[in-house]
């Protein structure tokens, strides 16, 4: 099994090795706290599958047989079933959800039904542009818990008929939304589309300034678009909290398909626009403190995950330096996020 070396990596697998020792099933929360990638295949018709890969919604019956620490082997039937919108044309495997409760005895049934996010072609390249957004969501844990988890997974998609021939690539596994809200003491938010205006003030502002972070304009809470909404279980006065995800298409990843929305009148997805609304220098400042504080984090899981090239870890590096001189510029800090906030 390979694995990746990151902050607290060892004592992350120690725990997660003795928790699994100790039982059959899988703990939701847990699975997402182990840093190691999990040798997965997935059995499915995969003519089938690449046959009607543009139909959304459709299902496919499909296996999952994996071991995880503590030896817990997994041989689970699942349910594939197509998502997604630009990549389900464009990629070579389209967007895929897992039902893991597809049977009652699965083992990783507790783990409810997750995304699965893969390459979008078999290449170098577009595996460095999954192992870029893979990294995202592992630096936006580090600013907030209000975010999803991900597991890298070293999977072969094989054929159930033995037609066609297996591949192997990296993919991973998208936390849902309900487990997101339950670590949270929330719960997910069911009825219907936001205003931006019209949610919880500060999170929306860790949201907005991420997204500038990682050169991210694909997204938008008012049409649902790349964003989740969880509510507070306890405080019924609490406004809903936004928490983001898919981001193939920000200048951080930089992917060859990524291209902005032409009425934003930016030319490429490595230029940065600040979508956040108005805020007081006040609110912003405390947000890019939390930015500040985990910097160097940020930094030392970029430089200790081995699956990326030097020409990656540069690319990134570099996008990354810009935010942080700008950030540490008040003059800048009011240019971009005061004087350029979103109007409507």
């Amino acid at each position: 099994m390979k694995a990746i070396s990151y902050p607290l990596l060892i004592i992350s697998f120690l725990l997660c090795h003795a928790a699994y020792s100790q039982t059959s099933s899988i703990d939701k929360v847990k699975f997402f706290e182990d840093t190691s990638i999990i040798n997965a295949t997935i059995t499915t018709d995969m003519v089938k599958l690449f046959r009607q890969k543009e139909r959304a919604g459709d299902e496919f019956p499909a296996n999952f047989s994996a071991t995880l620490p503590g030896n817990i082997v997994v041989n689970d039937p699942i349910l594939l079933t197509v998502r997604g919108h630009y990549r389900r044309g464009y990629c070579y495997l389209p967007p895929l959800k897992v039902a893991f409760k597809y049977k009652k005895t699965s083992v990783m049934k507790p783990l409810g039904d997750l995304k699965l996010v893969s390459q979008c072609k078999t290449s170098e390249t577009n595996e460095q542009y999954l192992f870029k957004e893979f990294l995202i969501y592992k630096i936006y844990n580090m600013i907030t818990d209000m975010s999803f988890r991900v597991r890298l997974l070293d999977l072969e998609l094989a054929d159930s008929a033995g037609k066609k021939k297996s591949i192997s690539e990296h993919a991973f596994l998208m936390e849902d939304i309900k487990n997101v809200a339950k670590r949270n003491d929330c719960k997910s938010w069911k009825t219907g589309k936001m205003d931006p205006r019209d949610v919880d003030r500060k999170q929306m502002t860790i949201v907005a300034i991420f997204e500038y972070m990682i050169g991210n304009t694909d997204w938008g809470v008012s049409v649902n678009h790349n964003t989740k909404l969880i509510v507070s279980k306890k405080d019924s006065m609490q406004l809903p909290y936004v928490v983001p995800y898919d981001f193939d298409f920000s200048g951080f990843v930089n992917t060859d398909y990524a291209i902005p929305d032409e009425k934003l009148n930016i030319t490429s997805v490595t230029q940065r626009l600040y979508r956040g609304f108005p805020r007081s220098i006040e609110e912003i400042n405390e947000v890019l403190n939390l930015f500040k504080k985990q910097k160097d984090s940020i930094y030392f899981l970029i430089n200790h995950f081995d699956l990326i090239t030097p020409k990656s870890k540069k690319e990134i590096i570099d996008y990354l330096d810009d935010f942080f001189k700008l950030i540490n510029n008040p003059a800048k800090v009011k240019d971009v996020f005061i004087r350029n906030a979103r109007m409507d």
